[in-house]
């Protein structure tokens, strides 16, 4: 292995009710992003590369250099070795150093000359968006300053991995979408790993994605290519599609009295072999409430989810985007007649 890789990983963690085993690879400078339900084991995943949680199989590798092995010979390298920075939901500052000195912090530490240190510290927050903020106080800022300031801190320590644990979870939308772009442009050189609920960070920051479910990768790929065609429901979830699980059956796809094609050359051959397990992959506001023919089915309302647009009603049999107009008087237990144009319909094998 080269530099040129920059992190390679497995990981394995025995948790309370499952093991997670994770493998990735991250090259010299490229983002992979970490999407997976809550408690899946992804933080376990950022927590074993930075050294802060114990393997108890499986090996990391920094740049060439293994930091952490369970197999003989054993190698266990302390976190402030490892050239690995975890920034997490908590910007976490020195509360009684200024923001100056917090940046300053891992360079001086080290070894490098003070002035240098501050020098270097009062150029990152410039690239931050915080220039000439190095004598304020920790307490004087706001969270998404504060953040700004954690991420400075972070990458002025020079570190070779960026771990991020969803560091933008606990800020509003217009402070998230500043920093998720600010965060583009300082990794853009950075071999990161960025673990995410939000798909738009997926998309913003990563070259390529892994699903990680029950401590297991269930899907990876190029960012888009897995959203668009989800392996799983909860993939399906984040990307805000429909999934619906069925077989192949005579060129198309059927799940119970349902059954759809596809105009997409892919999904025809897909549905060629009777009896495979396909999913139906399509976005709710394809969908439409329509009288009976053709790629139209029955479905029971099951839920009601106000949306900033109208209402997404969700059925028992996938779930459509409605006007407010026309979801009126819609109650659970209703019945809706569904209809979607064959080439707004994808199918993806169901392994």
């Amino acid at each position: 292995m080269t530099s040129a890789e920059g992190l390679r990983a497995h990981v394995v963690v025995q948790r309370e009710h499952f093991v997670v085993d994770v493998s990735l690879q991250v090259p010299a400078g490229a983002t992979v992003a970490v999407m997976g339900p809550s408690g899946a084991g992804k933080s376990t995943l950022l927590q074993a590369i930075a050294g802060l949680q114990s393997l108890d199989a499986g090996e990391i590798a920094v740049e060439g250099r293994v930091v952490d092995r369970v197999a003989k010979p054993r190698v266990r390298t302390e976190p402030m070795r490892r050239g690995v920075v975890l920034l997490g939901q908590k910007p976490r500052l020195f509360p009684h150093l200024s923001v100056g000195e917090n940046v300053a912090f891992g360079p001086r530490a080290a070894g490098i000359e003070n002035r240098a240190a501050r020098a270097g510290a009062d150029d990152w927050l410039a690239r931050v968006g915080l220039p000439g903020s190095g004598e304020r106080m920790p307490h004087e800022l706001s969270g998404g300053e504060q953040q700004r300031v954690a991420v400075a801190r972070a990458l002025a320590a020079s570190p070779r991995v960026v771990l991020l644990d969803e560091p933008l979870v606990a800020l509003d939308p217009e402070t998230a979408g500043d920093i998720r772009r600010m965060l583009r442009d300082q990794l853009a050189s950075t071999t990161t790993v960025a673990v995410t609920h939000d798909a738009a960070d997926a998309v913003a920051l990563a070259d390529r994605l892994i699903v990680v479910e029950s401590g297991r990768v269930t899907q990876s790929g190029l960012v888009r290519d897995v959203l668009a065609a989800p392996a799983s429901r909860f993939v399906a979830s984040i990307a805000g599609l429909n999934r619906l699980v069925g077989v192949a059956s005579q060129g198309a796809w059927r799940g119970g009295d349902v059954r759809l094609t596809s105009a997409d050359p892919a999904s025809r051959e897909l549905a060629a072999t009777d009896g495979a397990a396909l999913a139906a992959v399509f976005r709710p506001g394809d969908v439409q409430v329509a009288e009976a023919g053709p790629e139209s089915w029955m479905a029971v309302v099951t839920r009601l989810e106000p949306t900033l647009g109208g209402v997404r009603v969700h059925t028992d049999a996938g779930a459509v985007d409605l006007s407010l107009d026309a979801a009126g008087g819609l109650t659970v237990g209703d019945r809706l007649r569904l209809r979607i144009d064959p080439a707004l319909v994808r199918f993806v094998s169901v392994l």
